[in-house]
């Protein structure tokens, strides 16, 4: 038999997907076209879900996919690879989102917390991965990079509050020099 060669490649993420305690949706982010359609992937969190939620394992192989996963409260955290993808890297990704939302939720990694600061987390998976590249693995250096991006929000995506607060506080320094 033929040893199977395989391409080196960059990518290695092909979703991130965070569950509720039912197997519902929270988030969700596909890299490539293995469940092109909404209801592909539909069925296939909630199979992961079936499979995964009552074990204490970390890892899984499901469907040709090797998915690694964590739990916290009453979220579940997934990180899905191909079967060939090296599981370490795959474990060091979910590590840092966890971290990284740990830290920027305050320790308080749960559904209602993590509802509440949605933009931290999609901002979060951005820096952790870029179109199935992974870009970080510090958790540190994503919460300091969401931090400084979570600043530098234009005029036109803040709401009329922000943008009052904004030139209240730049009044106040005007008038104080």
């Amino acid at each position: 038999m033929e040893a199977l060669i395989l391409e080196p490649s960059l990518y290695t993420v092909k979703a991130v997907i965070i569950l509720d305690n039912d197997g519902d949706r929270l988030f969700a982010k596909y890299y490539d076209d293995t469940y092109p359609s909404a209801k592909e992937q539909k069925a296939f969190e909630k199979n992961i879900f079936n499979k995964t939620h009552r074990t204490d394992s970390e890892i899984a192989l499901l469907e040709g996919l090797t998915v690694v996963y964590k739990s916290s409260i009453d979220l579940y955290f997934y990180v899905i690879g191909s079967s060939h993808e090296n599981e370490l890297m795959l474990t060091a990704v979910l590590n840092c989102l966890f971290d990284s939302l740990s830290q920027m939720l305050r320790k308080n990694v749960e559904k209602r917390a993590l509802l509440e600061n949605m933009e931290g987390l999609f901002l979060a998976v951005d820096e952790i991965v870029d179109g199935g590249v992974v870009l970080e693995s510090d958790p540190q250096q994503v919460v300091h990079r969401v931090a400084v991006r979570g600043e530098d929000v234009p005029l036109t995506e803040q709401t009329v509050s922000q943008v009052l607060q904004s030139a209240k506080e730049q009044i106040k320094w005007s008038l104080l020099r």
